[in-house]
């Protein structure tokens, strides 16, 4: 497949102000909420099975088919609610940021369509604290539609700030936080869709999904699922990031080669130096080395590889990299965002960390490689959430990857790379030391 954009999504972004509502509608905008009115909820339902989107947060489930485990009314008479998650906190992954700063009204638009299609009357949309500039457009677009009711509705939209926790990205850990409660994960079952937000049937969707529901309706989900491939039909905006001549985020059909997005779309690596490996969909997900990128950027390609889409974070690394460094680097990250709830999560990524600091330090014993191994999987499969699981795999997909440059750091008792990683020296949120200086308050 050519490297080439494919606009849904964005469509109209570079041409307008789509920050404004009469720029909106001038290009059709909120004609999908008024046909989508017009249908039974069961209809809108069935073009988004038609359409085959699946969420774009992370899970990759099938979005019409999570709608459709909502009761209706009559079998549950509790209020429902559609909670968006817009806490985009996955490292590599900055799409939804640009979706809600550049076309809000179309994500809103998503929004109000969901919620007519799931009988909701309220719209909570836990939005990352630090993105103020997205916050902030969000709000003045949510102005323009006060006195529309024709377009609002009776539907209430609610923007809810997030204070950085990572792991509010975890839909139950969100509704958690959302309750004013500690962002820790829930078991399940009972899922949202039962008993999610106050105990209620609860509709928890991405940023990016939501926006790609007014241009299915417009469309129809038949012609929408001409767009991709098996089981990954559409678009999905990738994040390029790392080290790339052009990053940023590209809207592209599913399917489209991964060599096309760094190379193509990304115009390669800067300075003519050589690729090494891409984490293709944000930190959590397991490596690919530079010889394994002829691959189309699609839920089963990448599956066959043991690795996923994600949050379409590509995080592309080049040749001076130290494997080590990015264990380091990517585990303390999720060691310091662990919620704690889970002993295989809180003290396996602290085990893991230890490890990884010994093997670059110079300092570690030959038995402490496989142990690394066996620490990431007494974390996978064992925690309540995938945020421990997601540091395991990664770490593990390292060793697995480039096992031989895990072993020169023992060989030569310290990094092969030293400083010249780019790597080096570029440290995760967490306390390296155990003093902390007073501060000293002004009398």
């Amino acid at each position: 497949m050519a490297a080439e954009a494919r606009q849904i999504v964005m469509a109209g972004a570079d041409e307008r102000d789509l920050t404004k509502l009469a720029e909106y509608e001038a290009i059709g905008g909120y004609q999908a909420l008024q046909k989508a009115r017009g249908m039974t909820p069961a209809a809108i339902i069935d073009e988004l099975n038609a359409s085959e989107l699946r969420g774009r947060g992370g899970a990759f489930f099938p979005t019409g088919r999570k709608w459709s485990f909502v009761p209706k009314p009559d079998q549950n008479p509790n209020p429902h609610y559609l909670v968006v998650n817009a806490d985009e906190s996955e490292p590599g992954s900055f799409k939804d940021n640009e979706i809600m700063a550049r076309v809000p009204h179309r994500f809103i638009e998503g929004c109000l369509i969901t919620a007519y299609a799931v009988d909701s009357k309220n719209v909570f949309v836990y939005i990352r604290g630090e993105y103020t500039g997205p916050y902030e457009v969000l709000v003045g677009a949510l102005e323009e539609l006060h006195g529309r009711a024709d377009l609002r509705g009776e539907v209430t939209i609610v923007l809810h700030r997030g204070a950085g926790a990572y792991i509010c990205g975890e839909e139950t850990a969100l509704l958690e936080s959302l309750e004013g409660e500690r962002g820790q994960p829930r078991t399940k079952p009972p899922f949202p869709a039962i008993a999610g937000l106050y105990a209620s049937p609860t509709v928890v969707n991405n940023v990016e999904t939501m926006a790609t529901v007014p241009p299915i309706i417009t469309m129809g989900g038949a012609e929408y699922a001409k767009l991709g491939v098996p089981d990954s039909r559409g678009t999905r905006l990738v994040s390029l990031s790392g080290h790339i001549v052009n990053g940023g985020n590209y809207e592209v059909e599913n399917g489209i080669s991964m060599r096309d997005l760094i190379y193509g779309l990304g115009g390669g690596i800067p300075e003519g130096r050589r690729l090494k490996c891409v984490i293709p969909g944000g930190s959590s997900t397991a490596i690919l080395r530079y010889d394994e990128i002829d691959v189309g950027y699609d839920f089963n390609s990448l599956l066959r590889l043991d690795t996923a889409m994600g949050s379409a974070g590509v995080i592309v690394l080049d040749e001076r990299c130290c494997m080590v460094q990015l264990g380091i680097r990517v585990n303390e990250f999720y060691e310091h965002e662990s919620c704690g709830k889970c002993t295989p999560c809180r003290e396996g990524t602290r085990w893991m960390s230890q490890i990884l600091r010994r093997l670059e330090a110079g300092d570690a014993d030959q038995h402490e490689l496989d142990l690394l191994l066996d620490v990431c999987d007494r974390i996978n499969g064992k925690c309540l959430c995938p945020l421990g699981e997601t540091a395991a795999i990664a770490v593990a997909s390292y060793v697995a990857k480039f096992r031989e440059e895990f072993q020169a750091h023992i060989d030569e008792d310290g990094c092969p790379f030293g400083d010249s990683s780019p790597l080096h020296g570029v440290l995760a949120p967490v306390a390296q030391h155990t003093h902390h200086p007073t501060a000293t308050v002004p009398a």
